[in-house]
């Protein structure tokens, strides 16, 4: 039996589909090769943050009923969650709908076809479906299943992955993402541990701290900053890098912990936009002053960091002044990269009916401003960092020289290494390298580096 899992979206996504991913895998279903023609169960987990997002779902499920013509595909996600109807209604044929809510029941189809001895190639598969899935859903919990994407091993990522939080308080003119994930959620501090020392038991040596907004995690009390404490004293030495943050977020206790070595020097801000004005529009408790403060405070906290942000350009009504007031303060805080993305207007959201919506080719030339700076940015973090130490995770990816590898440095370079070794270190593998020189044009990489044990 064969399957796929196709991811668009955050590193929540990302986590979810590796748990699905691994489900099929251990109930001894083969993964469908790349080329067209195989058929078998192919799952698409979706994303609804933009409209572009949600066009790149549509366009590849056309893609993949025309390669894989008797495949069953399940959409799942938060676009499926959102917009459950419109897709059936493009799709009416092979395709059926999970929404993000249920997506958990995922990770028990396989066990439940291979025992029940269903055969996910036949014709009437799609149509059995619901009825299968209302079985497993018979004792599911929405609460407890948000938390169940723990996999055993992960098949396209080198470091480990543990969801601490999911869904979002906090409901930002813009954003659909809260509404298809729903209320924030926090996983226990001793759960949150068991997953970590579980990772570090199998090898790995960093994990990342993943949820919809981190920064709102709240269990028994214990916030973002007391389940950092908890948990490098309750384990041995694996590292721990987080996902985005919010600006307003972190306080003294926050600021304190990321001093422990074990914590990435790597941040990235949920920053939306610099301008008061616009801020206020979207719905962010937080100032310039705030952001400024927090910069310097991370920056007080790890030597030289990366430091990378979200900005959102062309909000409505956004004049040529206040989008200059976000492009001089990301410019004037040097960030390491900015990834910008023009507004997106997304139904049920109070801004898809804001007056003062910008033209696309005017949202167009504020992104490349933006991203010009990221650049900027970037190339000057990389030349501030050659010549120096870094510690670095091998990743599986196959380099494109021989006797060089892969790797991400623990300040989020991606680096490629010069082993001069018959035997390179394994995937996974914790080494330390000396940033070279900025590397030959190749965007999979940022740097050459060398390495040192």
């Amino acid at each position: 039996m064969f399957f796929s899992v196709h991811t668009l979206g955050c590193k929540l996504n990302q986590l979810e589909t590796e748990a699905i991913t691994d489900a099929f895998s251990r109930n001894g279903f083969n993964r469908i090769p790349k080329t067209p023609g195989e058929n078998g169960i192919i799952i698409v987990n979706t994303c609804t943050v933009t409209s572009m997002a949600e066009q790149k779902a549509r366009r590849l499920i056309r893609r993949l009923l025309k390669d894989h013509a008797a495949a069953c595909l399940i959409i799942t996600g938060c676009y499926a969650q959102m917009d459950r109807e419109i897709i059936e209604k493009e799709f009416p044929e092979r395709v059926f709908v999970i929404p993000g809510e249920s997506k958990d029941l995922l990770l028990d189809l396989p066990a439940f076809l291979v025992d029940s001895g269903i055969d996910p190639a036949l014709a009437s598969f799609t149509a059995s479906l619901p009825s299968v899935l209302r079985r497993l859903g018979e004792n599911s919990s929405e609460e407890i299943g948000v938390f169940r994407f723990r996999p055993e091993k992960f098949a396209s990522h080198s470091r480990g992955f543990v969801k601490i939080q999911d869904g979002c308080d906090r409901r930002c003119s813009y954003c659909r993402v809260c509404l298809a994930r729903g209320k924030s959620r926090s996983l226990g501090a001793e759960e949150v541990l068991k997953e970590l020392l579980s990772l570090e038991e199998r090898g790995f040596n960093e994990a990342v701290l993943t949820g919809v907004n981190i920064t709102q995690y709240l269990s028994a009390g214990m916030n973002l900053a007391g389940l950092l404490e908890f948990l490098l004293k309750g384990s041995g030495k694996i590292r721990i890098r987080l996902s985005s943050i919010d600006p307003d977020m972190p306080d003294d206790s926050f600021f304190a912990v990321l001093a422990d070595k074990r914590i990435r020097p790597h941040f990235h801000l949920s920053l939306q936009s610099g301008n008061a004005n616009i801020l206020s529009r979207m719905g962010r408790a937080y100032t310039q002053e705030k952001i400024k403060k927090t910069v310097e405070n991370l920056r007080l906290a790890k030597e030289d960091p990366f430091l990378a942000c979200d900005i959102i350009a062309a909000f409505p009504g956004e004049s040529e002044a206040e989008f200059e007031d976000t492009r001089f303060l990301c410019e004037r805080l040097g960030f390491s990269w900015i990834h910008a993305f023009p507004f997106s207007p997304r139904p049920g959201t109070p801004a898809y009916d804001f007056p003062g919506r910008i033209h696309e080719g005017e949202a167009k030339r504020r992104v490349e401003l933006l991203t010009t700076l990221a650049v900027k940015g970037r190339l000057e973090y990389i030349g501030r960092w050659k010549g120096r130490e870094v510690e670095a995770i091998v990743e599986s990816g196959k380099a494109a020289v021989r006797g060089m590898i892969n790797g991400v440095s623990e300040n989020y370079l991606k680096l490629l290494i010069n082993t001069a070794e018959e035997r390179p270190p394994t995937p996974g593998s914790l080494i330390r390298c000396r940033i070279m020189e900025e590397a030959p044009k190749d965007d999979r990489f940022d740097t050459l580096a060398w390495l040192l044990n």
